[in-house]
């Protein structure tokens, strides 16, 4: 089959480009991996805490995707809901199988601009919140994760979780007041000030 310009390949949406994929076209899967790759190891991220075994479930996810694609059903589902549906069924079973969540040091790249001191601050924000994050019950952080921090509408993240929208509306709402009680008594050590 011959390629597309990569111009045209680029604006194409997900489904569009495994199809293509799925015809021999390299490029397509090309354009496809570098816009979705991303997206897929920061969600496992989120869920996982653990950066080494999310680059491992977002390269399982990926390849999954690749192994399926002959056999995708226009329409069905939105590429990016499946996906999110196959990482977040990995890192379940990683968690399940880690029985105790560690928490790592989150890596933040350095940029010349922040002080050392300011460098400092936001990694434990970024500590706290992973760490209240990963005490939460698996649904929940799933719900709030998929809501607030990958930015996905409730019905979406419905069929991702396959629950009904009230269930993640639950989930999410509770969710969110686990991580506000975790997080409030630590206000002045993250350098919160209440105005």
């Amino acid at each position: 089959m011959t390629q597309m310009p990569l111009d045209d390949t680029e604006t194409l949406g997900e489904e569009a480009l495994l199809l293509l994929f799925a015809r021999g076209d390299e490029r397509a899967a090309e354009v496809l991996t570098l816009r979705l790759t991303p997206v897929v190891l920061a969600h496992a991220y989120r869920l996982l805490g653990d950066r080494a075994e999310a680059e491992d479930v977002a390269q399982e996810a990926m390849l999954k995707l690749w192994r399926m694609a002959a056999s995708w059903r226009q329409g069905e589902a939105k590429v990016t809901t499946w996906l999110y549906r196959v990482v977040a069924n990995a890192c379940t079973d990683r968690l399940r199988k880690r029985r105790t969540v560690e928490l790592e040091a989150v890596a933040e790249p350095e940029d010349g601009a922040a002080s050392v001191e300011a460098q400092l601050q936001e990694r434990a924000r970024v500590d706290a919140f992973q760490e209240a994050l990963n005490a939460l019950p698996e649904r929940q952080r799933q719900a709030v994760v998929l809501r607030h921090i990958e930015g996905l509408a409730n019905p979406e993240i419905a069929a991702i979780m396959d629950v009904n929208i009230e269930a993640v509306e639950s989930l999410t709402a509770r969710g969110k007041r686990a991580l506000k009680a975790a997080l409030e008594g630590r206000k002045d050590e993250l350098g919160y000030e209440d105005d």
